[in-house]
């Protein structure tokens, strides 16, 4: 159940999970001039809770509906994390708003720090002129500070030095988990290196692209127990919005 009220006297009560005995009993105490707006899985179902809400005084009382079931299992998009703003242009599921806690805690915890990266991009060699540059601009045009060994590691310079000082310098990472990513992985190579480290340090944050995690499962038990976020669920300029807001401290 959510409640918001928005504005003084006389301004919109909104509640999520409309018919929530606890929720509406605020509502009543709040109605008194206000207008209501109840929210549910199915708007028919809220008759009665409209009639007890006028009765409270409410100005005006509305029935929406809200979609509780999401794709892929992943739940409503009425969640709203405690790192997202008011003002996000962006919902979450509750499944995500569950992954994503725990990757938020070890942000808090690592903290700001002096010359350091929000994020560290780990990718597959092949989508690093693609893909990975697609996610790193957007991320970067939502003010994220990225680790990318793209644009970080200058020709010349030892390729596995400059990546062990990449991992130092970032919070935590960001696996864009893609099918080339996971053939890169299964045959060893620097992905899998750093992927090795971002595990060992518990630092990560998956992002899958083209694939599902029960395939991520299949080639890495141990990525594939750490859900996240998904293309198939977000487009890439939203996960970067979701990541901007987790890093963001």
């Amino acid at each position: 159940m959510g409640l918001r009220t928005r504005g003084i006297a006389g301004g919109t009560v909104l509640l999520f999970g409309g018919r929530s005995e606890i929720g509406l009993e605020t509502v009543e105490r709040l109605a008194s001039g206000r207008v209501v707006v109840l929210a549910a899985r199915r708007s028919e179902d809220l008759t009665e809770e409209i009639a007890r809400i006028a009765a409270a005084g409410a100005r005006a009382v509305h029935g929406v509906e809200f979609d509780a079931g999401g794709g892929g299992g992943g739940g409503g998009r009425s969640t709203r994390p405690r790192w997202s703003p008011p003002s996000s242009p962006v919902t979450y599921t509750s499944d995500e708003v569950a992954a994503l806690d725990r990757y938020r805690q070890k942000v808090e915890a690592v903290g700001q720090r002096a010359e350091s990266y929000d994020l560290f991009l780990c990718h597959a060699w092949d989508d690093r002129r693609e893909t990975a540059t697609e996610l790193h601009d957007l991320l970067e045009a939502q003010d994220v500070s990225v680790w990318f060994s793209e644009r970080d590691i200058i020709l010349g310079q030892p390729f596995m030095r400059e990546i062990d000082k990449g991992l130092a310098k970032t919070r935590i990472g960001l696996v864009l988990i893609t099918p080339a990513f996971l053939k890169r992985i299964e045959s060893g190579g620097v992905s899998e290196k750093e992927l090795s480290e971002l595990l060992a340090r518990d630092l990560l944050i998956p992002v899958a692209h083209g694939v599902t995690y029960d395939e991520i499962r299949a080639i890495s038990p141990l990525l594939g127990s750490r859900n996240g976020l998904s293309t198939d669920e977000d487009s890439m300029e939203d996960i970067a919005k979701k990541i901007a807001e987790l890093v963001d401290l």
